[in-house]
C-alpha cells in the first residue's frame, strides 16, 4: 500500500473510532505525521484528498478540520464524478438505481402519510395538465421530484443523498427519451399513477414491483436507442 493510501486509511481511522468528531481541528502537520509515521509530503497528499472529497477541511492560516461528514456534504464530489459522466456509463447509472430505488419504494410504502400521498398527488397532476412536448423541462423535473420524494419518505438521508445524485446523472437521458419517444410522457404518467396507487394502499410488494419495472423499462428503451434503434 501507498505510504499516503495508508495515511488516508488512518486518518479515517481516527474519524470512525470517535479519536476526532465533526468539527475538530486535527493535530498540527509534524505531530501527527510523526503519530502516523509518514513524511510532511505524504501526509499533505493525503490531506488533500480528502479535502478534496469533503472529508476535512484546510483553513488557511487556522488549520485542518473535520468536516461535518453531513451526507449532502459527502455526495458532492461523487456529484461531481456523476456530471462528467459518458453516455455510456448513463446505463450503469440506471442499474444503481434499479437497485436502490424499488427498495426505497417498497420501504416508503410503509411510511408515506396523507401529506406526502398528496405532494406526489400534485406532482401527477400538474404533469397531466402539460399540453405541450416543448415544456419537457417542466415534465423531467417533476419526474425527478416524484421519485425522489418517494426515496425521502424512506427515512434514510444517505439513501436519498445517493438517489438524487443518481436521478440527476440520468436528467439527458430523460429529455432525450421525451423528445425522441412516442408517447413517453403519457406513459410515464401512467407508469407514475400506478405508483402512486400502490403507496396509498400500504402495499410494499406491489410499489416496489412497479417502481423496478418503471425504471428497468426507462434503462431497456436507453439501451435500444444508444444502438440506434427506438422501437
Amino acid at each position: 500500500m501507498a505510504v499516503t493510501d495508508d495515511a488516508i486509511l488512518r486518518i479515517k481511522e481516527m474519524i470512525v473510532s470517535g479519536e476526532l468528531h465533526p468539527g475538530d481541528r486535527l493535530p498540527p502537520e509534524k505531530e501527527l505525521g510523526e503519530r502516523l509515521g509518514v513524511s510532511r509530503s505524504s501526509l499533505r497528499e493525503a490531506v488533500k484528498a480528502l479535502e478534496v472529497i469533503r472529508v476535512l477541511d484546510v483553513r488557511r492560516g487556522d488549520g485542518t478540520y473535520v468536516t461535518s461528514l453531513e451526507p449532502g456534504l459527502l455526495m458532492e464530489a461523487l456529484t461531481f464524478v456523476v456530471d462528467l459522466h459518458s453516455d455510456d456509463s448513463v446505463l450503469e447509472i440506471f442499474g444503481v438505481r434499479r437497485i436502490l430505488e424499488p427498495a426505497a419504494t417498497g420501504i416508503a410504502a410503509t411510511r408515506m402519510d396523507a401529506a406526502a400521498l398528496a405532494e406526489l398527488e400534485s406532482l401527477v397532476d400538474r404533469t397531466a395538465a402539460t399540453e405541450s412536448i416543448d415544456d419537457i423541462d417542466d415534465i423531467v423535473a417533476r419526474d425527478l421530484a416524484f421519485h425522489q420524494r418517494i426515496v425521502e419518505a424512506a427515512g434514510n438521508e444517505y439513501l436519498s443523498r445517493l438517489a438524487e445524485t443518481m436521478q440527476s446523472g440520468t436528467q439527458r437521458a430523460r429529455v432525450w427519451r421525451g423528445l425522441t419517444q412516442e408517447h413517453a410522457a403519457e406513459r410515464t404518467l401512467d407508469e407514475h399513477r400506478g405508483i402512486l396507487a400502490a403507496l396509498r394502499l400500504h402495499d410494499a410488494q406491489l410499489a416496489q414491483a412497479l417502481a423496478l419495472a418503471h425504471i428497468a423499462g426507462i434503462e431497456e428503451w436507453l439501451r435500444k436507442a444508444s444502438k440506434g434503434d427506438d422501437a
